[in-house]
């Protein structure tokens, strides 16, 4: 009886420190965070005032968490994602704050971009659905969906996303600027993309729902 009475409370201590360790998300301060920290560059509800900063809003929290984890250095080993604002921004963030806040962007209403131009929305499509077989470019539909929609953590939501700012990132990923892709897929796609076939993607993408 009283093994058994001593093996009943080491499980209900053990199970109470995991439930700790599994404590919910701070939501309320991960709004306070967007309010404060975040608002100026992505808006407080995620929808981006600026053209050249993404909107976040919609976006699956897994990809927002590894995005925040890689802008910053953890454990003396430089960032995955270099880039001297958000390094500045998430340097006092924790884990369990960059949960919430991915949280709390990803269950925001996207307020979608748009198209702007019919020839290269024309050329996007093509490549969005087919890719460029000559040049060994596969089709983005296969990883971010025929919608646009994406996968977590690894594939992000681009559709709606602002064709300033996702032409930005191809052109990163091609440049070595940005190397946080999983297996370098993104590196190795934009390699073989020219400019006016990034700008077609990203605009055929914009409006895409």
């Amino acid at each position: 009886m009283i093994k058994r009475s001593l093996l009943l409370s080491l499980l209900l201590v053990t199970g109470g420190l995991h439930a700790q360790d599994q404590a919910a998300p701070d939501l309320a301060k991960a709004k306070q965070t967007a309010e404060t920290l975040c608002v100026g560059c992505h808006g407080a509800d995620g929808n981006s005032p600026i053209p050249v900063n993404p909107k976040l809003a919609g976006q699956h929290s897994d990809y927002l968490f590894k995005q925040l984890k890689n802008f910053k250095g953890w454990n003396g080993k430089p960032a995955e994602r270099e880039n001297p604002i958000m390094g500045g921004m998430v340097a006092a963030l924790e884990e369990a704050d960059m949960k919430a806040l991915a949280l709390h962007f990803s269950s925001q209403t996207l307020q979608p971009d748009s198209a702007k131009n019919p020839d290269l929305a024309k050329l996007g499509q093509n490549i969005w659905r087919a890719g460029l077989p000559a040049k060994g470019v596969p089709a983005c539909a296969g990883c971010h969906g025929p919608a646009g929609a994406g996968l977590p953590a690894q594939f992000p939501r681009i559709a709606g996303q602002y064709a300033d700012y996702t032409e930005a990132q191809l052109k990163a990923f091609r440049d070595g600027v940005r190397k946080n892709d999983p297996a370098q897929m993104m590196q190795t796609i934009a390699l073989k993309m020219t400019d006016p076939e990034m700008k077609a993607v990203a605009d055929y993408a914009a409006g895409l729902r």
